[in-house]
């Protein structure tokens, strides 16, 4: 039975996350200026890396996430996944060209592939379904909170190293290791039936069996993410204005602030009324966001469209989650939100490597007219899904 508040195993995953993000996220907003600077590659490189980490690896997502629904266990798949983002910290490291750091990436990703639908099922199990927003919306501050932490420390140690990429990457490793050791403290939420031997996933059967909202709702999703490349394209446009290394760090870290301050309101708001429309004002914060980046004639007005673009992820990444398993079966849960995550991972390929092919052949406001474009389309795609439930009883 979930709890009518926030359970301990939603603290410990939360906890979990906070500290593999305090990892990540002191040495993602560094990663594009350490392989244009220190490795010569171009930005069509950071588009191909990015765009096969997360693809490649998101193909898992709806694979672990199926395995999770019928085996009923969450936490195994929960701790390789996390342990193997942990591993790939090391091939940064030691990188000595942009194939490194393609391997780093990709084992970072597989990771993360692997453990997050197992662990957002094991959210939603844990948490009363009127609390549903609440619960992933508290994850996703707990997150970002972690973001905002890393990119802290990014800042401090690459000043206080004097631009020393190699020792952040390492240091990078012990939050990780930590935020493994957290996770063994989860307890798997026990159903009354046994385990179901698992069966091979039919996607196309599935598909048409599922809920014509949710299917709706998961190939506009999709569309979406076709404009939505890699974060790092923020990072670089921003220094093709004018900022430095260390103030681009201290951008990413406004862009965490924020998005931190807005997740968990967002969830609780979305609780009372409704999903739909938070969704649809992150949507269009995002395209509005993407043109200010394409149009900005200079730096100034970079500080408040990272602001602007953090109140998208805020407004969106929870209450996405928690409208899947509003509309998700409740034994397809994990493969629904495997299978949401997978959609979103897949998109991002041809979504980097089209911003990296506009950048380099067109000039670097390309891919944000395109991305602002189709951000503001899936807007509207959003608003014309009538009748989204806020939080229905369990299933």
């Amino acid at each position: 039975m979930a709890s009518p508040t926030l359970s301990r195993n939603i603290i410990i995953v939360s906890l979990t996350s906070l500290l593999t993000d305090v990892s990540t996220e002191m040495v993602y907003p560094l990663l594009p200026f350490f392989l244009v600077t220190q490795l010569g590659a171009r930005p069509a490189t950071l588009g191909l890396i990015e765009g096969f980490a997360e693809s490649l690896a998101s193909l898992l997502r709806v694979f672990s996430g199926y395995w999770s629904d019928r085996l009923r266990r969450r936490k195994p798949l929960a701790i390789l996944g996390y342990a193997a983002s942990t591993a790939g910290k090391l091939a940064l490291f030691l990188a000595q060209s942009w194939l490194w750091v393609l391997g780093g990436r990709l084992a970072d990703r597989f990771g993360k592939g692997v453990r997050t639908a197992p662990r957002d099922a094991l959210i939603a199990e844990s948490v009363a379904p009127e609390l549903r927003g609440r619960g992933f919306g508290f994850h996703r501050a707990m997150d970002t909170l972690g973001a905002t932490i890393g990119v802290g420390l990014a800042y401090l140690l690459f000043t206080r190293t004097h631009g020393n990429y190699r020792w952040l990457f390492l240091a990078s490793l012990i939050p990780a290791a930590l935020g493994v050791m957290v996770l063994t403290g989860v307890r798997d939420v026990r159903r009354s039936e046994p385990p179901k031997p698992p069966e091979p996933l039919r996607p196309l059967r599935a598909w048409r069996s599922l809920p014509r909202r949710l299917k709706l709702f998961l190939l506009i999703v999709f569309f979406f993410t076709l404009g939505n490349s890699s974060n790092q394209f923020l990072l670089l446009r921003a220094r093709s204005l004018g900022f430095s290394e260390a103030t681009v760090i201290l951008l990413y870290l406004l862009y965490n602030l924020v998005y931190a301050a807005a997740a968990y309101p967002a969830g609780r708001l979305s609780d009372r009324v409704g999903r739909r429309g938070l969704l649809v004002a992150g949507y269009a914060a995002y395209g509005l966001t993407y043109l200010g980046f394409a149009v900005t004639p200079g730096p100034g007005p970079v500080w408040g469209l990272f602001a602007f673009y953090a109140l998208y992820m805020g407004l969106t990444e929870g209450v996405e989650k928690a409208l899947v398993v509003d509309l998700a079966p409740r034994e397809l849960w994990g493969t629904m939100l495997g299978l949401h995550a997978t959609l979103v991972g897949i998109g991002l390929l041809p979504a980097s490597l089209l911003a990296g092919a506009l950048w380099d052949l067109i000039g670097p406001a390309a891919p944000f007219y395109f991305g602002g474009a189709l951000g503001l389309l899936a807007a509207l795609g959003m608003w014309l899904i009538a009748g989204t439930p806020t939080a229905p009883a369990a299933k």
